[in-house]
Parts: structure tokens; C-alpha cells; sequence
């Protein structure tokens, strides 16, 4: 299982570290042109086999933790629809950002 650290690297979390062997062959497969790796083991799947395929449905970006002033009644509203008022905020800053990138937002 791989998890991602404060830096946004990833790191090995299967308990088990790769071996002498393991990590030449990883170092001679990265330094080969794709096109010189033999994937006949793992064959392509038919274009059918995506059709149902949605992109970064398991996408999370990395969340950062931060201090923030707000007005008081900025955060009584976010507040009052119970737990989650953080996720709130998140998601109408994303949203407010992704309307801008778009252009349409003024």
C-alpha cells in the first residue's frame, strides 16, 4: 500500500523493503523505452472495456492544513448545517476557483 507524506511524495507502507535484485531490475525496466518492454503477459483491453471508465474518480488532492481568519458570521452559517463546516468551505473555494480558471467567473 503506498501512502502520500506532508512533501507529496509517495512512500512503501508494505512492511517489506525491495531487495538488491528487485530494485537493478526496477533501475534497467525505467532506463527502457516503453516500447522495448515486454508486456505480452498483461495484453491491452478491447476499447469496449472503457466505455464505462470515468477519469480521477478515486483522484484526492492533498489537503494542507492551514490558519485561516474568517468573519464571525461567515463561520456561524458554515456551522450551522452541523459537522463538515471545513469540507464547506473547501468546496465553495473550489468551486469559486474552477469557475475562475474556466474564465467564466468575472
Amino acid at each position: 500500500m503506498r501512502k502520500a507524506t506532508r512533501n507529496g511524495k509517495v512512500k512503501r507502507s508494505s512492511g517489506r523493503a525491495l531487495t538488491a535484485k528487485q530494485k537493478k531490475e526496477l533501475a534497467v525496466l525505467a532506463a527502457m523505452p516503453d516500447d522495448q518492454i515486454d508486456t505480452s503477459d498483461i495484453p491491452e483491453l478491447p476499447p469496449e472495456a472503457w466505455k464505462d471508465a470515468v477519469r480521477g474518480r478515486f483522484y484526492r488532492p492533498l489537503k494542507q492544513p492551514i490558519s485561516m481568519r474568517l468573519d464571525a458570521d461567515v463561520v456561524a452559517w458554515l456551522k450551522k448545517r452541523g459537522k463538515g463546516y471545513q469540507t464547506r468551505v473547501n468546496s465553495i473555494l473550489r468551486q469559486t476557483m474552477l469557475t475562475d480558471i474556466n474564465g467564466s467567473g468575472g
